[in-house]
């Protein structure tokens, strides 16, 4: 396990989205250099960059045309190559997004495998026979190709799908896991991981890490076993380098697959969508970090508790503010729900990943679909650093990658750093809180203190800290372990008298034994 994963908060950047550094309209790597300073200013020490490798970016670089080429409008490998050694002489680290199960349609690895005349790529994706014989339960394409067969696809018309073996084989075109073809895969992939990691990354997050091989059973244990060839080879060769999946099953991924860090997604009715998504468009919000919505904590401790325990000896989950797939969480939450909410995320056990943005409130957009974004495309708009030209983010004359929030209070970077109680404020005290005490960090001891269905506060313990958080429009008070307290962190109005603990409205309260 990498000791610096303990300590790691990490920042996410859509780089199409970020800084635009040649006025071209979209984001690049070199934009992202000019920003390392203020992500370390912040207080997060870790990148995951989505994709930026050479793409037809038709589902926004998750179809990559090469793997060890950065996209032109981000620059060069050079560039990224610079991008991780700027990044490393600032104390971060940086990890890419690797996407294992499927390619574009114009990577050079399917150009081959589709040919009529067999070759070293034949195998590489998965086929049929011959153009008439589909794959029941699958989407695929036939009749496009010189070669006889229908090939799978993953997700979009153009994404096939790479070909891992079929756990439960039932025509005599599916290849087992242990087939030559599915290891050549494998071991590809690999060479892939090698090649950057030798450049500088500090390791990947794993797109759909759950999906490789084919009607696997329901542990997921035939690809969980192609993440264990992957680990012990990071382990023998980058012992210090990082893998997080998304996979949202810690027990599969981490205990099972041997993933450093298993993402906790926003799936519908899990614990972490308790939080702060609990609702459907034009439904009630139960969310319990939404005053109004007087929500339930136990919810989310059905869900986590057992998989915390688990896996907390063998890997962290990692909470995320939010990511490129889901809205924004000030799609719902106000300001000071938002604080209470980061608040709780910065001082559980795991990894926090903030999102681009998040640390100011940016909204989620009602903007049409770009490069295959449908509804995720709200939650990609470019970063507001300041009151300038498209908002800091672009100084071109033409159009930018997305439009941006046009409404008289859209948040920017500067407005929040001039204002001491802004969000942006809260964000860098609780990660320069975390960072500073060891038991606040990813596998310090956590113990639920105080949560009752349906009721105020959630109180939890973390080695020698109590946190408290209550998101209830109402006045809360509960009683604490017997100690002596001192005050270490508070938003809104939280105090201790003797052992009894009272909460105005929206609050949140980090104490301390002393």
């Amino acid at each position: 396990m990498p000791e610096w994963l303990k300590q790691a908060v990490f920042y996410e950047i859509y780089p199409q989205s970020f800084q635009d550094s040649n006025s071209d309209g979209i984001g690049d790597i070199p934009g992202i250099i000019s920003r390392l300073d203020y992500i370390r200013d912040l207080g997060c020490n870790a990148l995951w960059i989505n994709p930026c490798f050479d793409s037809p970016f038709r589902d926004a670089g998750y179809d990559v045309r090469d793997y060890k080429k950065v996209a032109p409008r981000y620059g060069t490998n050079d560039d990224l190559i610079r991008l991780f050694d700027e990044a490393h002489k600032r104390g971060i680290k940086v990890l890419l997004d690797l996407v294992p199960g499927h390619t574009s349609d114009e990577h050079p690895w399917f150009k081959a495998s589709a040919q009529y005349e067999e070759n070293e790529y034949s195998g590489r994706y998965v086929w049929t026979r011959h153009p008439f014989e589909g794959i029941a339960g699958h989407p695929y394409i036939s009749g496009v190709t010189e070669r006889y067969g229908a090939y799978m696809l993953n997700f979009f018309a153009s994404q096939p799908a790479l070909n891992y073996g079929w756990l439960n084989r039932t025509e005599p075109w599916m290849s087992a896991p242990d087939s030559e073809e599915a290891i050549a895969t494998r071991e590809a992939i690999k060479d892939v991981m090698r090649f950057w990691m030798d450049a500088g990354c500090d390791g990947f997050r794993v797109d759909m890490a759950d999906s490789l091989v084919k009607n696997d059973d329901d542990n997921k244990s035939a690809t969980a076993a192609v993440w264990r060839n992957v680990r012990e080879m990071m382990d023998a060769e980058y012992p210090e380098c990082a893998l997080v999946s998304e996979w949202s099953n810690p027990w599969q991924a981490i205990n099972g697959a041997g993933f450093h860090m298993d993402f906790y997604l926003d799936h519908w009715g899990n614990g972490y969508n308790t939080l702060v998504r609990d609702y459907e468009p034009g439904g009630e919000d139960n969310s319990f970090f939404r005053s109004a919505g007087h929500g339930d904590i136990c919810r989310f401790l059905q869900d986590y508790l057992p998989k915390y325990r688990d896996t907390k000896d063998s890997g962290y989950i990692a909470m995320f503010t939010c990511n490129h797939d889901t809205p924004r969480p000030a799609r719902t939450l106000s300001e000071a729900e938002l604080k209470l909410f980061y608040a709780f995320l910065f001082t559980m056990p795991g990894v926090p990943f903030l999102y681009y943005g998040d640390e100011i409130g940016m909204k989620y957009l009602d903007v049409r679909t770009k490069e295959g974004g449908y509804q995720r495309t709200g939650s990609r708009t470019p970063m507001q650093w300041d009151s300038g030209k498209h908002y800091g983010f672009s100084d071109t004359d033409g159009e930018i990658y997305l439009p941006q929030d046009e409404s008289t209070d859209a948040p920017t970077v500067q407005a929040q750093q001039e204002r001491p109680d802004s969000l942006w404020h809260v964000t860098r005290q609780l990660i320069a809180l975390r960072k500073e005490h060891a038991d606040l960090q990813a596998d310090g001891d956590f113990e639920v203190i105080y949560a009752e269905k349906g009721e105020f506060p959630f109180v939890w313990q973390r080695g020698s800290f109590i946190a408290a958080v209550t998101p209830s429009d109402r006045w809360v008070k509960t009683v604490l372990p017997v100690g002596c307290y001192e005050t270490v962190f508070t938003i809104g109005s939280a105090a201790v008298n003797n052992t009894e603990l009272i909460m105005k409205p929206l609050s949140y309260i980090l104490l301390k034994r002393v």
